[in-house]
């Protein structure tokens, strides 16, 4: 989560729930040497601790060693550790494990495989940053490989089990418009919040045009890909490693879940997503990002679980140079007013998501047309910062995630400068801050109601913790 990425190998406690927690150690056996009275010498075994409980939640056990890994995990990622306590460790650990308890209840399902995949991506990725499995072994000291994928294996799936409980608690949750004017009725005039300056950016795509052999090529390509699959056993996954040109799930094998109710890649690839059953591989096709194939790996009603590869066709350089013609060509028609910026972008823009609305950019995190300059893509932010309100960039060169090559030009359409919030200018994001506001108050009422269901016992060395939830159940 926010301050670590592993935690520690944890245990099951189905058996011993009756036991208190202050009393409950972990203990190995030392043979010791000593000599009886006959002068014989005979083997006594000695306990010793070697770890202690912190506490238990449901069916979940966290060692003392668990807080003090997740310590070494965070320095290890450069995260300063200074300011944050065992007790705010132990907490966030603890509500890791409730929600992960809970999921198991629910019935909530994660698949093994997946996390097996997921296991073989981390090491791969360990293995390639720190030069050979023997330094990852020693980095994270770890005895040998089969016990470090165990450990993995384990807070993967703990891990996988608390988003799932966390997003099953808030998914279904929407706000009205009267719920959004209560929320902002309620903030004291002096306490409103304040909105930086904001921009709203139009743009024009020109793409090279990709020659037919080379999409032949890729078709070719990604029809002996589904070949090998389905005729030879290999796996889609390793395919999508190996060739899979889409940076964003490369690394994961190619996979997405898709929700038929929350829209996630572009229209064609869901299309084809929800057209088909588990097993099913598709035959190429193409969207604005280049030619793909995609696997079912799973259908579980409104989710499914999908691979795909994705290839980008490759263009020269006289076609990238032919493409900066035109759009420089097509700037200065829209400069001598020859044509307006909305209608040029319309008739010869590549990209159709913004081809239809004039050349608007819409900001994906807010859903509307204004990008905050504090919170702008660096990229984006640079290709803007020195331009005045609607004055056109000249052909910019863009290469996005997955190598394709296109010149655009930009435009800043409009101008908010910073100020406190209005409701009736700033709705979405008023709305956007009531949802998360009523989202959190469902996590904090849920947690109140099952810590008061579930087992929990806690070390009596954390009793003077200040914890933000009632884990003592007071």
């Amino acid at each position: 989560m926010i301050f670590y990425k592993m935690l520690s190998k944890l245990k099951n406690l189905k058996n011993i729930k009756s036991l208190s927690v202050s009393c409950l150690l972990i203990f190995t056996s030392i043979n010791t040497l000593i000599i009886n009275a006959q002068g014989n010498q005979i083997v006594k075994p000695k306990r010793i601790k070697v770890d202690g409980v912190s506490a238990v939640v449901g069916d979940y056990v966290i060692l003392e060693s668990d807080i003090d890994k997740a310590i070494v995990e965070m320095e290890s990622q450069g995260i300063s550790s200074k300011n944050i306590t065992r007790c705010e460790l132990l907490g966030k650990l603890m509500e890791d494990k409730l929600y992960a308890h809970n999921a198991v209840q629910d019935s909530l399902e994660v698949s093994d495989q997946e996390i097996y995949d997921y296991v073989d991506q981390s090491i791969a990725y360990f293995t390639d940053q720190l030069g050979s499995i023997e330094k990852v072994l020693e980095f994270y000291k770890k005895p040998d490989e089969l016990s470090f994928r165990d450990e993995l294996f384990q807070i993967n799936k703990i891990q996988k089990l608390s988003s799932m409980m966390q997003s099953k608690i808030v998914d279904e949750i929407e706000i009205t418009p009267e719920e959004v004017r209560s929320f902002f009725s309620q903030i004291p005039s002096n306490e409103l919040p304040t909105f930086g300056t904001e921009l709203e950016i139009s743009q024009i795509i020109m793409e090279p045009e990709v020659k037919e052999d080379e999409n032949e090529r890729i078709i070719n390509q990604l029809r002996s890909f589904k070949v090998d699959v389905e005729e030879r056993g290999l796996s889609f996954s390793s395919k999508a490693v190996l060739y899979s040109q889409d940076p964003g799930s490369r690394s994961s094998g190619g996979k997405y879940t898709l929700h038929r109710k929350k829209p996630r890649m572009v229209k064609e690839f869901r299309d084809i997503a929800f057209s088909m059953q588990e097993g099913q591989i598709s035959d190429p096709f193409k969207t604005d990002f280049g030619w793909h194939i995609l696997m079912v790996d799973r259908i579980r009603g409104q989710e499914i679980d999908v691979r795909h590869i994705l290839l980008t066709p490759k263009v020269n350089e006289e076609q990238l140079e032919e493409a900066r013609k035109l759009l420089d060509t097509l700037r200065t028609r829209i400069i001598e007013k020859e044509i307006t910026f909305e209608k040029a972008a319309f008739q010869f823009s590549s990209e159709k998501e913004t081809r239809l609305n004039g050349g608007s950019i819409i900001n994906p995190t807010t859903g509307d047309r204004r990008f905050e300059l504090t919170k702008m893509d660096p990229v984006l932010y640079n290709q803007i910062r020195d331009l005045e309100d609607e004055q056109i960039s000249v052909p910019l060169l863009e290469e996005d995630r997955s190598g394709l090559k296109k010149y655009k030009i930009l435009k800043v359409t409009n101008r908010y400068d910073e100020h406190t919030a209005d409701y009736s200018k700033d709705y979405v994001k008023i709305k956007e801050l009531a949802l998360k506001e009523k989202k959190l108050k469902a996590i904090k009422k849920w947690m109140e109601e099952k810590i008061e269901l579930t087992y929990i016992s806690l070390n009596k060395d954390f009793s003077d913790c200040q914890f933000n939830n009632n884990w003592r159940k007071k």
